[in-house]
């Protein structure tokens, strides 16, 4: 199972979080995001997620889960781009502070099925006429 890491680098601890949760032990790549804002951002998404390195057919095979950036814009073109050579959306990591930690630190707090959240908000269409 291969966790694309766009944000902060993984603590171990979380990296424990994540394998309880997934059953498996992740392999962890951490994509750096540096954006700049005065550039087109679908480019810059772009060769990001080109950076990865994966072909056509691993983007389309491997079990794939993310830990999107906090930046909501690149988080929302990182998807896309993503769906666009996986076929689907990706599950992704969301994390939370842990409550009381001082200085703040985060925690695993679930893993999304996003392409289940697509499947399930497709009920909820008006049926065409």
């Amino acid at each position: 199972m291969l966790l694309l890491n766009f944000t902060h680098p993984l603590t171990a601890e979380q990296v424990q979080q994540l394998t309880a949760m997934l059953g498996d032990t992740p392999d962890v790549r951490h994509i750096p995001v540096q954006i700049d804002q005065q550039q087109p951002l679908e480019a810059q998404v772009r060769a990001l997620v080109a950076s990865v390195g994966l072909d056509p057919t691993q983007w389309q095979t491997e079990p794939i889960i993310v830990n999107p950036p906090g930046l909501a814009p690149v988080a929302v073109v990182l998807l896309a781009e993503l769906h666009g050579r996986m076929g689907l959306f990706p599950a992704i990591v969301r994390m939370r502070p842990i409550a009381g930690s001082t200085p703040t630190r985060f925690e695993v707090a679930e893993i999304i099925n996003v392409q289940q959240v697509r499947e399930t908000a497709r009920q909820q269409r008006e049926p065409r006429p």
